[in-house]
């Protein structure tokens, strides 16, 4: 009786298996090529859309006559930067520039400081009322600005301060001071109370703990509540154009005013100041930038 002993396949299998190419398994998160390539696309033309507005400003601005904004094709030939000196040279330019920095930092200053300890205070302590301060603190930013011109003036007129800069920061600070106020506290809450009791116990006093302690931890949140309000006093035109009566305190926005008559409007030159107008907000937000993404996105963890 004799026994056969049919033929294995397995090592063939196995052989043959080795040989195939493997199929590389995505990890969590990895995208594909083709996924990759969307989304760049789809960033470059969200990119290409933004620019769009800063580009054709600066381009007419280039434009020698008021009415080349109606024939922009005409530009290019005949580009030149005698709107740029004309506005340096023949306007009140650094006038508005030194009116808009006094009020700009001013209000940075003075509102970002009051937030923090508005912020710090709510966030840590407990008294009688601190919920409600925060919601007075919000319902603030409902009233619209025209409502608001009127009573502010009396106010400021009561103590002598129209046509003043210190009475156009105070009207920016009550504007800019509710929402740092509750920026800066949803971001006072996400650091850890430990750091308070170990500053008691090292003998600070609790405004030591705040200033040695807390705000170089809170530095994200400062900055993005320093640009909210430095861009917030830089660009606002109804309560500057109302509380400035000098034109020598005017700020960039109501100077520009300048240019628009009751039947003219000089489009070129407003483009050039514009343009212009754009260079100290540009530099305040370059050195902001390091802690402006930071402070937005962890002011917001909690409430």
């Amino acid at each position: 009786m004799s026994t056969t002993t049919a033929p294995t396949k397995a090592p063939a299998e196995r052989a043959d298996a080795s040989t195939a190419p493997s199929r590389r398994v995505r990890g969590r998160g990895e995208r594909s090529r083709a996924a990759s390539l969307a989304s760049h696309g789809i960033l470059s033309v969200a990119s290409l859309i933004a620019l769009f507005p800063v580009a054709w400003l600066v381009y007419l601005s280039l434009g020698p006559d008021k009415n080349d904004y109606l024939h922009p094709e005409r530009i290019w030939s005949k580009m030149t930067f005698d709107n740029y000196a004309f506005v340096l040279q023949h306007t009140q330019f650094f006038d508005w520039l030194k009116s808009s920095l006094i009020v700009s930092l001013g209000t940075t200053v003075i509102g970002v400081m009051v937030a923090a300890t508005t912020g710090y205070a709510v966030s840590r302590m407990r008294f009688p009322g601190y919920k409600k301060l925060m919601w007075v603190l919000l319902v603030t930013q409902m009233f619209p600005i025209a409502v608001l011109i009127v009573p502010m003036y009396q106010i400021l007129s009561e103590f002598r301060l129209v046509d003043s800069y210190l009475g156009l920061i105070l009207v920016y600070c009550s504007t800019a001071v509710p929402y740092c106020a509750w920026l800066l506290k949803g971001y006072f809450d996400t650091i850890p109370f430990e750091i308070d009791e170990a500053g008691r116990v090292d003998g600070l006093s609790p405004f030591g703990t705040f200033f040695r302690l807390i705000l170089p931890l809170a530095r994200p949140g400062l900055a993005v509540a320093g640009f909210y309000s430095f861009i917030t006093a830089f660009g606002e035109v109804a309560f500057a154009s109302t509380f400035m009566l000098t034109d020598t305190k005017y700020t960039f926005a109501v100077g520009l005013q300048s240019f628009v008559s009751e039947h003219d409007a000089q489009r070129h030159l407003m483009a050039a100041t514009a343009v212009l107008v754009a260079i100290p907000v540009s530099a305040f937000f370059y050195l902001v930038q390091k802690n402006l993404v930071t402070g937005l996105t962890a002011g917001g963890t909690k409430g």
